[in-house]
């Protein structure tokens, strides 16, 4: 992304038909799905979905060019960018792994399992490996209190995980 003004580039691209003014053709992605609903506050949720997908996290040009797409304070965007956990507001590693702290996978043992993804990988929970491999993160609860204790790797959800399993996960994305 360059670092065009979210604002200026907005106004840029209204004037010119979508085109963004970097020339990058994700803007225009994220424009249809815009158009597709209407730019309708309402929206703000699957429109941060889209640009997630399609930059690979929200960085603050992008969630004011988003903010003012959709006619909306940026701070109610920031709001619910750093609400969900599911929303990344930095660059993620190629794989993530989410780890549940909610009550039940916490009584269940959760804390250990992070505490092993970390020292497999050398980092602590909200960061990214320096060779950009893994990202690990937590959850308040993924609603997945009837497996605990549940992580997300890559996406998918696991319960009754081990520390054995979910290391050999770990490890098995790392070398591939």
């Amino acid at each position: 992304m360059t670092s065009v003004d979210a604002t200026t580039a907005a106004k840029v691209a209204a004037a010119a038909g979508s085109q963004h003014p970097s020339g990058d053709n994700r803007f225009k992605l994220l424009e249809a799905t815009m158009k597709r609903q209407q730019y309708q506050p309402d929206a703000l949720i699957e429109v941060l979905h889209k640009a997630q997908e399609l930059f690979g996290y929200l960085s603050n040009d992008l969630l004011l060019y988003v903010a003012h797409s959709l006619k909306l304070p940026p701070s109610r965007v920031y709001g619910v960018a750093t609400f969900y956990h599911f929303f990344s507001l930095a660059p993620q590693g190629e794989h993530t792994c989410v780890v549940c702290l909610g009550t039940a996978c916490y009584v269940k043992g959760s804390a250990s399992l992070l505490a092993a993804v970390e020292h497999e990988v050398g980092v602590k929970a909200g960061a990214t490996t320096p060779d950009n491999q893994l990202s690990i993160a937590t959850a308040r609860c993924l609603g997945a209190c009837g497996i605990a204790p549940a992580t997300v790797f890559d996406g998918t959800v696991t319960g009754h995980q081990t520390i054995e399993a979910l290391v050999a996960r770990v490890r098995a994305a790392l070398e591939a």
